[in-house]
């Protein structure tokens, strides 16, 4: 078993003055799933373009299963699968078409190519739609379609950049599951995922890496991340008028962190596990008056551990 499926040391790419990655450095071991995480312009997919041979690095290095990205390209890419985050199969081809083409570049014929292809159609519940021209299926069944694509060949490393995007809960639930299948019958394969979906990243990854700004700020399990904040409980509180400057104060001095009014009459903050401070943060807004209208007290997310390193600003 390879020890490390990707190792990538000081890793940068510019772009003339603009820095995309900046040195970054990071391994995932054979059988991880390994989730970046990140806003627009974090360099997410810029990384991941040099780790499949498409962009060559400024400086530093890496290697995908034991092959160097920049001298050993064909071997890297014969190791590893990608779905991308746009839509890449062949409107004209038929399903099977599309799969067979792929397959026949990785060397695949005959029966051997008909039997991978009726597996994975399967895995992906598009085996009756094989004979079906690709321009005529939805938008779901086509990213289905790109993942079956994907691994086809059985890659070692899959890299899927953003591969629910768009999609309803029960056609994101299918990739879930057919990601699950893949690592079950295959426990060396690594999988590389970018996401905006926190609940995706938390479900999926056995680590993730937050990222910004072309490096990577922290890195650990989605759980052991969520257990540094200082906080464990984000409170949500809708009152039938916006709170005023002094008692927002007031609920500061209970015990509330990392304020936030994202619309007006609505209060949402972070605090310490086990204290009951929404629940008191609440009654004391009853007191001054206030209606409470909806009240939401949850755990700790990975998206508030995100927000806590990336902040909540919109980026271009």
């Amino acid at each position: 078993m390879t020890p490390h499926s990707i190792e990538a040391i000081a890793l940068t790419k510019r772009f003339g003055d603009f820095v995309a990655d900046n040195a970054v450095s990071f391994a995932v071991p054979a059988g991880e799933t390994y989730g970046l995480l990140g806003p627009n312009g974090a360099g997410k997919t810029t990384l991941i373009r040099m780790l499949t041979t498409l962009l060559p690095p400024t400086s530093g290095a890496a290697r995908v299963r034991g092959h160097d990205i920049v001298r050993e390209k064909t071997a890297v890419r014969t190791a590893i699968g990608t779905v991308s985050q746009a839509i890449t199969t062949d409107e004209n081809l038929t399903v099977r078409e599309n799969l067979s083409v792929q397959g026949k570049l990785y060397g695949l014929w005959g029966g051997e190519l008909s039997r991978r292809i009726e597996k994975r159609l399967h895995q992906v519940g598009l085996w009756d739609r094989r004979g079906q021209v690709t321009r005529q299926l939805s938008g779901g069944m086509r990213r289905r379609l790109e993942i079956a694509r994907g691994v086809l060949h059985s890659p070692k490393v899959l890299f899927l950049d953003e591969p629910t995007t768009g999609l309803d809960p029960q056609s994101r639930r299918s990739i879930w599951d057919l990601l699950g299948e893949m690592k079950a019958s295959d426990p060396e394969l690594a999988v590389v995922l970018t996401t905006h979906a926190m609940d995706e990243a938390d479900f999926l990854c056995d680590r993730v890496a937050i990222m910004d700004a072309g490096r990577i700020l922290e890195e650990g399990a989605p759980e052991r991340l969520k257990r540094t904040l200082d906080t464990g409980e984000h409170v949500a509180i809708e009152t039938d008028r916006t709170v005023s400057d002094s008692d927002r104060e007031m609920l500061l001095a209970l015990g509330a962190t990392n304020w936030r009014s994202p619309v007006d009459r609505h209060a949402e903050f972070q605090s310490r596990p086990g204290e009951g401070i929404g629940r008191r943060a609440a009654q004391l807004l009853e007191e001054k008056g206030y209606r409470i209208v909806h009240l939401t007290i949850a755990p700790v997310t990975l998206e508030d551990v995100f927000f806590s390193y990336t902040g909540r600003g919109l980026r271009e």
